[in-house]
């Protein structure tokens, strides 16, 4: 390895101005037989070995650019470091490595761990720690980008660097001493996770295999963390496992897979299986994890010592529910103890094992349970769902259900490799209406988004998690995305955050912890979900579906709320019936301003664009106009926000290619019939702030009524044949609709349930309803809040008065905003019945 001379590097700072370029600064010595100290840090612009070596042969402007840099300086306060400490020797990676050699980098890695745990002291850089004492809480606001620590603490690189060291020390941002790994051994645990016993001494990792963690406990510590190549993922965990093995830059995740077949190799750890404990990843495919992170939750796997008293109990609990032979018992014992059980082989079939397995009841030929002989902190044993694909090769698969048999041993080859290359996958998101009331979002969590579009991978599962904010309110809730099985896959969550606490500032621990509950939370496919955070006026309300091509489309809502619903209630709808998402859906295809839509065929009758009213076996029934609504309330309806959007309609794709058409006809496709419309337009309601608002206020009054949101209008319309010849007369065929203009036409429309018109409330909470309206008017009409003083002021007074009233007796400060928002619509003052 090669080692930097402390003193060279010390006394050429010094007479700078009369370098000696024969003075080697930099020497090849042996980790075994030398003393030196050894530098752990976060890279930023630092100075390599072809600088260091050089710096005397350069030109004095060069050369003072490379001594300005902070890499250059964190080198010489490491060195002055050492020299106080007596080491002669210092290592660091950024100069200490002749990059320009693949061997030689490839060494370095190999031997890294080594490295480490040989030299006498750490000096472990804390750059972005400014205070002179180790920070021992948590603190987003500070490390937001970090889960609220230093950043050191979420490298993949840095984590070997913490374990392997026997003597550790922290320094801040000014190298100044903030404590040892020694005194700091609790609050470390708490960071990392590594039990103390490992923190304290690295060589319980080399014990025997009963006594050292399991490979899945270790895995777990480097779950969460990062490293700019995806290799070095894998590579940064060579040491830990004690496993070597060729660099190959460009593989991507399958260098952790490589990773996994080493340890393999060498060891007869089951918890290598073990990742995913909760079964929330439902994936075809390997038995092994295609990166760290899938090992998150496995922090409290251990194995199985006394593994066949606790199958027997497994058996009798769990699966059979009886007494089991003991004959069988018996014959379980030999098998787990002969060398068969701890023997595996890497095959070109997959990995050859041998496992004690429970059929599956629909089909116990191919679809098996393998039970692993490890368990979590609560005693119950890790399985592994099996799936048979013919010479003997296993995949994982899905859950499913076990028959009452009595576990049988079977030799399996399990597949190790994934058959498909991996893809991705967008999502589209649409969170604009949050910042509506004020909520922003805070940040992502593990990984960081800063567009609306979030990437998942085919490979497996990938979970991210989204937090929004408002600070005047207090109020937070985070929203948590996954890809699996061609899927997505969604929820909402809110916490009890402390009063005095900001909501902004503190998200990253918010974060942390939602990404732990939604791992383990149950999947709902295309559902809406609906949450109250505590101390908030809105509801948070997630929908999606995937109707455009390449994309699924996720909303995030916030709507008022008058406060007597459960804060924590959770609401699950049908996507297709009971929500108006930013998108459209139905069978007939075309193009709106050159984006893709798809809408339905209108029913027969007049329909318009604003119509409201009640959808049953595919037939529209209209009770009102909301531009009529709007009229009579005094709204102008002309006003820019209300006014509604014009598009161009013209061919999509498929009957671009097919059809030849005229350019003043469009021609539309659904179960082998073509429309042609003449001269069509389309119109949609404003996708506004102004009328999203006003929509809300309608809510209570048109709850769970269906809305015309777009509709196509034409001048005429008519059949095609398969040549595209026209067919029938003049006029609009079957499903025509003809407008109160005796030219235009409307055959097509879209018609949905906007997602502030939720269904109609439970019976507990219409009697909230009342209640507050009861409470609501006794104040607003009769007394003033002392009762000594009769009012006789206009309705829109009496109602003000009343809600500010209300607010001082109840201690409801937002049913002040609630009552002036939807000014309690067409519900007469003296009215507590409805």
């Amino acid at each position: 390895m090669w080692l930097l001379d402390v003193r060279a590097v010390l006394d050429r700072e010094k007479d700078i101005q009369e370098l000696d370029a024969e003075l080697e600064v930099l020497k090849e010595l042996d980790d075994k037989s030398t003393s030196y100290a050894i530098v752990s840090h976060r890279w930023g612009t630092e100075v390599n070995y072809d600088e260091m070596t050089g710096l005397a042969a350069m030109e004095a402007r060069k050369r003072d650019k490379v001594r300005k840099r902070d890499g250059y300086q964190k080198i010489l306060r490491g060195c002055e470091q050492a020299e106080k400490d007596g080491y002669r020797w210092l290592w660091i990676d950024t100069c200490c490595i002749d990059k320009r050699s693949s061997a030689e980098l490839s060494e370095a890695i190999n031997s890294m761990y080594r490295w480490y745990r040989n030299a006498q002291r750490c000096y472990v850089h804390l750059s972005d720690v400014d205070e002179l004492a180790f920070p021992t809480e948590q603190d987003s606001g500070r490390f937001g980008r970090s889960n609220g620590w230093p950043e050191w603490f979420s490298r993949g690189w840095t984590l070997q660097e913490l374990i392997a060291p026997k003597e550790v020390e922290f320094f801040n941002k000014n190298w100044v001493s903030v404590g040892t790994k020694q005194d700091l051994t609790s609050t470390l645990e708490n960071i990392t996770r590594i039990p103390k016993d490992v923190l304290k001494d690295e060589r319980v990792l080399s014990t025997e295999l009963w006594e050292r963690p399991c490979v899945a406990r270790i895995m777990s510590w480097a779950a969460d963390r990062k490293t700019t190549r995806v290799e070095d993922r894998a590579y940064s965990l060579l040491g830990l496992f004690g496993v070597n093995m060729p660099l190959l830059y460009g593989e991507g995740s399958k260098a952790f897979q490589r990773l996994q077949l080493e340890i393999i190799r060498v060891s007869s750890d089951h918890s290598i299986f073990a990742w995913n404990p909760k079964g929330h990843l439902k994936r075809l495919g390997s038995v092994l994890a295609d990166d760290p992170s899938y090992f998150r939750g496995c922090h409290d796997i251990e194995r199985g010592h006394d593994f066949l008293d606790t199958l027997g109990a497994y058996m009798r609990r769990d699966m059979l529910g009886r007494t089991i032979d003991r004959a069988k018992l018996v014959l379980l014992r030999r098998r787990m103890r002969s060398l068969q059980f701890f023997r595996w082989d890497v095959t070109n079939l997959g990995i050859q094992m041998t496992l004690p397995v429970l059929p599956n009841r629909e089909d116990p030929r191919t679809d098996f349970t393998a039970i692993l002989p490890c368990r979590d902190r609560c005693g119950s044993l890790i399985t592994l769902n099996l799936e048979s694909h013919g010479s003997g090769r296993c995949y994982r698969s899905p859950d499913h259900e076990c028959d009452n048999a009595c576990p049988e041993f079977r030799s399996l080859y399990l597949v190790c490799s994934q058959d498909t290359e991996e893809s991705y996958f967008d999502l589209r998101l649409d969170d604009r209406r949050t910042s509506w009331y004020g909520f922003t979002r805070c940040g992502t969590f593990p990984r960081e988004i800063t567009s609306d579009i979030v990437k998942f991978s085919s490979h497996g599962h990938t979970l991210v998690v989204l937090v929004y904010a408002n600070d005047a309110t207090g109020s937070r809730f985070a929203v948590g995305l996954g890809y699996y099985l061609c899927g997505v896959w969604a929820h909402v969550f809110c916490d009890e955050r402390p009063v005095n606490q900001e909501v902004s500032s503190s998200w990253t621990g918010f974060a942390k912890q939602a990404y732990d509950v939604l791992w383990n939370a149950p999947l709902y496919e295309y559902a809406t979900q609906d949450v109250h955070p505590p101390r908030s006026v809105c509801h948070a309300r997630i929908v999606h579906g995937n109707w455009t091509s390449g994309f699924t489309n996720v909303m995030i809502d916030i709507e008022q709320c008058p406060g007597c619903c459960d804060p924590r209630g959770y609401d699950y709808t049908s996507l297709y019936d009971e929500v108006w998402p930013p998108w459209t859906g139905g069978p007939h295809e075309l193009e709106l301003n050159g984006i893709s839509t798809r809408l339905g065929k209108c029913s027969g009758q007049e329909i318009a664009l604003g119509d409201y009213g009640d959808f049953l076996d595919g037939n529209f029934k209209r009770c009102g106009n909301i531009f009529e609504d709007m009229r009579e309330l005094g709204v102008d309806v002309t006003d820019s926000p209300y006014c509604p959007v014009v598009s161009r309609v013209s061919n999509c794709e498929d009957v671009k290619h097919r059809l030849q058409t005229q350019n003043d006809v469009v021609v539309i496709s659904s179960s082998g019939e073509d429309l042609a419309l003449h001269r069509p337009k389309g119109l949609s309601l404003p996708n506004n702030q102004e009328f999203k608002l006003f929509l809300k206020t309608l809510s209570t009054r048109v709850e769970s009524k269906r809305l015309v949101r777009t509709v196509i209008q034409c001048s005429e319309f008519y059949k095609l044949d398969d040549s595209g010849t026209r067919m029938g007369v003049e006029g609009a065929p079957e499903g025509g609709n003809q407008s109160a203009d005796p030219v235009t036409f409307t055959p097509l429309c879209f018609i949905a349930r906007p997602l502030t018109w939720r269904k109609p409330t439970s019976a507990r909470r219409r009697q909230q309803f009342k209640e507050i309206r009861e409470h609501f008017y006794t104040l607003a009409n009769l007394h003033d809040i002392a009762g000594t003083q009769v009012r006789h002021n206009t309705p829109n007074k009496r109602k003000t008065r009343g809600a500010a009233d209300f607010s001082v007796m109840f201690g409801l400060n937002y049913l002040k905003i609630f009552v002036r928002v939807h000014s309690l619509m067409r519900l007469p003052v003296y009215n507590v019945e409805n």
